[in-house]
């Protein structure tokens, strides 16, 4: 691994960053014959292991939820909203049908407990109760969550609601859903959530309320901590679920089988293909400041660059990584002001010039504009050392 380390080379250029074409593992093995579409990723890297039509649209019922959970984490992370924040419950929250915990108009509930309510029990109240919260309106979060989809390049995802209740044009696909999975995990609180197979809600009351996650691979396949099921009678069941084992984790997605049995089983068996012929080789974790980046005009002169999720490199297991580079490709002429999270650069890890994996580079913290009198006392001393 040190080697590894030893071959970074740094590239200064503008640049546009865009996500990579993860790269595509081949197998001959049918892992999802009982399923409409499946995919298998691994977390980190993004590269496809097995595909099975993991293009095509189809209803993704519940597993709408995981952006709807996507858009909650960031909203935390940018102290939009807090864990102990109350959330009151509208009118047309507590109307909606299907899966829920059951809230009355006018009810509360802090932030965490309809996270907990949505992550576990598939809350329909509690994810338009959260909508509402964020964004002041279901349909603005809707915005919200197709604005997010078109940020993340997904091309085969658009969103009517934040449930996943049955509408025309509401549809995504399983390598989309695969790649919003894997954006939600880089918050690995959410496996705090997503990976209890059973909690309560209003404890204390005489309406305290069982949640048992609909996910039952959380409880009987070791490593598994997530995602989302759904369901609906168009849908069929589906399941997009997440297993950790050793260093590696990985992502797969089934969507229309038959019975939860067929789903679980289709599931269960692309973690252990995954498990058995792959392994990942960690190099950073998210939030490792790698370099830095100057700033023009800015109340400081440098920004850190900081990984936006954890990265690693994927190997067959046997296979070593001496022969992978990194390089490092920051944005040119970079100007103040600047906010914690703006992406200025990306970690690309290459063999034999091929890109094996791109991620995005993040500034550290907020870099406010340099006032007059900053800029001044910097042009002097500038003036002083050149003299």
């Amino acid at each position: 691994m040190k080697r590894i380390l030893s071959c970074f080379t740094l590239i200064a250029m503008l640049i546009s960053v865009t996500p990579v074409a993860f790269a595509k593992e081949s197998t001959t093995v049918e892992l999802a014959d009982k399923a409409k579409s499946a995919v298998l990723i691994e977390r980190d890297t993004g590269t496809i292991l097995y595909d099975k039509n993991s293009d095509e649209k189809l209803p993704p019922a519940s597993m709408t939820k995981i952006m709807t959970m996507l858009l909650i984490m960031e909203s935390l992370e940018n102290n939009q909203i807090k864990w102990d924040e109350k959330v009151r419950t509208s009118e047309y929250a507590a109307s909606m049908g299907g899966s829920q915990i059951f809230l009355e108009a006018g009810e509360e509930m802090t932030v965490e407990q309809m996270l907990k309510g949505i992550a576990i029990g598939s809350g329909n109240d509690a994810s338009v109760a959260m909508a509402e919260k964020i964004a002041g309106s279901t349909e603005q979060f809707v915005n919200m969550m197709n604005k997010k989809v078109e940020e993340l390049g997904l091309k085969n995802t658009h969103f009517k609601n934040p449930t996943g209740l049955p509408e025309p044009d509401h549809y995504s696909s399983a390598h989309d859903m695969a790649l919003m999975a894997k954006e939600l995990l880089k918050y690995e609180e959410i496996t705090k959530f997503t990976g209890k197979y059973e909690d309560y809600l209003r404890e204390g009351t005489d309406k305290k309320f069982w949640l048992v996650n609909t996910n039952r691979l959380v409880k009987f396949y070791p490593g598994v901590d997530g995602v989302k099921t759904g369901f609906t009678n168009e849908a069929k069941y589906c399941l997009t679920a997440t297993a950790k084992k050793d260093n590696m984790r990985v992502i797969a997605v089934v969507f229309g089988a038959d019975t939860p049995k067929d789903r679980n089983a289709q599931v269960t068996k692309m973690l252990d293909y995954a498990f058995s012929q792959y392994q990942t080789h960690p190099l950073f974790e998210k939030d490792h400041v790698l370099t830095k980046v100057n700033v023009s005009k800015g109340s400081e002169k440098e920004a850190n660059l900081m990984t936006s999720e954890p990265i690693s490199v994927l190997t067959k297991k046997g296979e070593n990584v001496d022969d992978v580079t990194q390089e490092i490709v920051m944005k040119k002429d970079v100007k103040a002001p600047i906010e914690k999270g703006d992406e200025l650069g990306s970690l690309q890890l290459k063999k034999d010039d091929k890109i094996l994996a791109e991620s995005k580079l993040v500034a550290e913290k907020d870099i406010s504009e340099a006032s007059w009198w900053q800029l001044f006392k910097r042009v002097m001393g500038d003036f002083t050392k050149s003299s």
